[in-house]
């Protein structure tokens, strides 16, 4: 660990304006990105005595290695800056929200000719009318099944829509009256629209207005006599007061927020946030997170930053309620005012219902960080505390902050791959993982681990640590503080020499063997025999059973490429397209070998050469038809 004084810029250095900075570590990669109203002034606080430090904050600064900074025109550029960096590093130490999911919105797409009811994700399209989020899908397609009863909208796909078209009748939602089947005329386009947007008006809050007059109309129709219809009617005034019952109403009728509350410990982070549109619940979500090294006003701020972020394309109401209004908050206004298109407002509610319904919301957030410590035993909690053992056990310098396992698949020594998988703080880094195809594969798996264990660090001898222009860090660019491979001693010494080679001392390696789960070490005779209930065995097995996994998989994905093969492939010249017209005009590779040259030169596309070349490969090789080795079946 660096000493923050190591790197610690001089404070005249350091500009008064605005800007975004970035803490890097010492291969060079981002791990933390902040903003700031006066850079001076935030950059200064990080390198104050260590002990005033939060943990989170202390960690952070000792990790890294150096600071940079980017000066912007006003706090809401900085704001962007900001946002852009954190999708583009996701730096360890900034606050991570592990909720990336698109909640789903009851979408009616008012820019059609004929609109339609549907699910919709991701992106807003426009001329299309949202209501939600909705917490599940299911929730949308009850509500529309529902309202259709009331407002007969089509629902179904253009598909649909012109084969109903073509053959004059309409779907079943037709048949059952839930659908106005404008696909065979039974309504105009014009009395569609109508019907859609009456449906609009309604899930936009004007509720009223329509319960009364499906009443006036029942009474009516009572008066008449005419019971039938106002029993319709009546089942009518059913399904909208039911379509209503399921969203509370808790705030007045023209209030469209978002009301988040957060609960947090040292390690984690519970969030709640409900959507209320038209004065109703429309829908909820929560998440439990990581802390960064970041105050609970800059949690805030990254938070409403990722949910309502560009590449998200979630709705932005016209308030956002919050615990805590972070730092510049008039400029996250502006940055939320730009993406609604109208003004937006970000506010601590201080008294009367918004505040009550904040509290409730805060429950929630405290119940969900209370469910989740007992649930999941703290899983960030075990992960430290896993790191720290094998830093004990290993006799490391540091705790292995990034591990990288290794393992070899073939059958017989036949197509040998080999893989490598990351974990960094003890999660896997899909991102970062590797194949190789074993180009001396003789099945011998201590051949096959040297030369992986070659190939992988030969980049990092050549090259250490490079970031290439754009800032990104290039391929194999960061060193593991721990090597994993799968298998005994005979495997930990061929990845020890393989290091050794290179010239590389500084990264242990062990082995991880299946039979007992004992651990190895290259330069000791018996194996290190950690407790079944060791956090530390759990995370080597999970290590080494992912790279186990990634190996078989590829080496499957090769395995079923061989069975295929055919004996016209690799023949110079030949191609797909000529392999294809050779076997249809000879109908098979033992009708071809049988061939002579003007015969073969009687398909499109074979020439004199190129026919000598195919019969002189098959008469030399003479081999049988290829077969799908997994079915049997003769493939020419």
């Amino acid at each position: 660990m660096a000493s923050p004084a190591s790197y610690r810029p001089r404070t005249g250095e350091i500009p008064t304006e605005p800007g975004v900075y970035r803490f890097r570590d010492q291969h060079d990669r981002v791990i933390y990105v902040g903003k700031a109203s006066n850079l001076r002034s935030r950059l200064s606080s990080y390198f104050q005595d260590l002990s005033a430090l939060h943990p989170r904050t202390r960690q952070m600064v000792t990790t890294g290695a150096r600071v940079e900074w980017t000066v912007v025109r006003n706090e809401v550029e900085a704001l962007q800056l900001e946002y852009s960096w954190i999708k583009e590093f996701d730096p360890r130490f900034n606050v991570k929200y592990r909720d990336d999911k698109s909640y789903p919105y009851l979408a009616v797409t008012m820019g059609e000719e004929y609109p339609r009811a549907q699910v919709m994700r991701g992106k807003k399209r426009p001329g299309t009318r949202y209501f939600g989020p909705y917490t599940h899908a299911w929730a949308i397609r009850e509500t529309l099944d529902t309202l259709l009863r009331v407002f007969p909208l089509r629902t179904c796909s253009a598909g649909v829509f012109r084969r109903a078209e073509q053959v004059g009748r309409p779907c079943l939602l037709g048949y059952i009256d839930k659908c106005s089947a404008p696909c065979v005329g039974r309504v105009s386009a014009e009395e569609h629209r109508e019907i859609a947007e009456d449906f609009c008006a309604f899930m936009a809050g004007d509720t009223a207005r329509f319960v009364r007059r499906l009443e006036a109309q029942m009474r009516q129709a009572a008066a008449e006599l005419d019971f039938e219809t106002a029993a319709r009617l009546r089942d009518d005034v059913g399904a909208l007061t039911r379509a209503l019952e399921r969203s509370a109403v808790v705030l007045p009728d023209s209030t469209d927020a978002d009301v988040f509350a957060l609960a947090d410990d040292e390690l984690e982070v519970a969030v709640q946030v409900f959507h209320v549109r038209g004065g109703r619940v429309r829908g909820q979500r929560g998440w439990v997170s990581e802390k960064g090294a970041e105050d609970m006003g800059s949690i805030v701020e990254h938070l409403l930053q990722q949910v309502y972020g560009p590449e998200r394309g979630e709705d932005v109401p016209r308030e956002v309620l919050v615990p805590v209004l972070p730092e510049g908050h008039e400029e996250l206004e502006i940055w939320l005012s730009e993406l609604r298109g109208s003004r937006v407002r970000v506010r601590v509610p201080q008294r009367g219902d918004k505040k009550t319904l904040m509290q409730t919301v805060g429950r929630n957030a405290e119940q969900a960080l209370a469910r989740h410590k007992v649930t999941r035993s703290g899983d960030l909690t075990l992960r430290s505390q896993a790191l720290q053992e094998l830093q004990e056990t290993l006799e490391l310098d540091d705790a292995p902050l990034r591990i990288e396992s290794f393992d070899i698949s073939h059958v017989q020594g036949s197509d040998v791959v080999g893989s490598m998988v990351v974990f960094e703080d003890g999660l896997a880094r899909k991102s970062e993982y590797r194949r190789f195809i074993v180009r001396q594969g003789t099945g011998d798996d201590t051949a096959a681990m040297h030369e992986v264990l070659t190939r992988r660090f030969r980049h990092l001898v050549q090259a250490p640590a490079p970031a290439e222009d754009d800032g990104r860090p290039a391929k194999f660019a960061y060193p593991p503080n721990l090597v994993v491979v799968d298998g005994g001693l005979p495997q930990v010494r061929a990845a020890q020499q393989a290091l050794s080679d290179l010239g590389i001392t500084d990264v242990a390696v062990v082995g991880l063997a299946k039979r007992l789960e004992e651990v190895w070490l290259p330069d000791q005779e018996y194996p290190v025999v950690l407790p079944r209930s060791s956090e530390a065995l759990y995370l080597l097995q999970r290590v080494r059973d992912e790279a186990h996994r990634f190996a078989n998989a590829f080496h499957r994905q090769r395995r079923s490429r061989s069975m295929t093969v055919s004996a016209l492939d690799g023949i110079p010249g030949l191609g797909p397209a000529r392999q294809k017209a050779l076997l249809r005009h000879f109908g098979s590779v033992k009708a071809l070998r049988a061939a002579d040259l003007d015969e073969l030169q009687e398909v499109p596309g074979v020439g004199p050469a190129l026919a000598q070349t195919v019969l002189a490969r098959l008469r030399d090789e003479q081999p049988g038809p290829a077969v799908n080795l997994s079915t049997g079946e003769v493939l020419d």
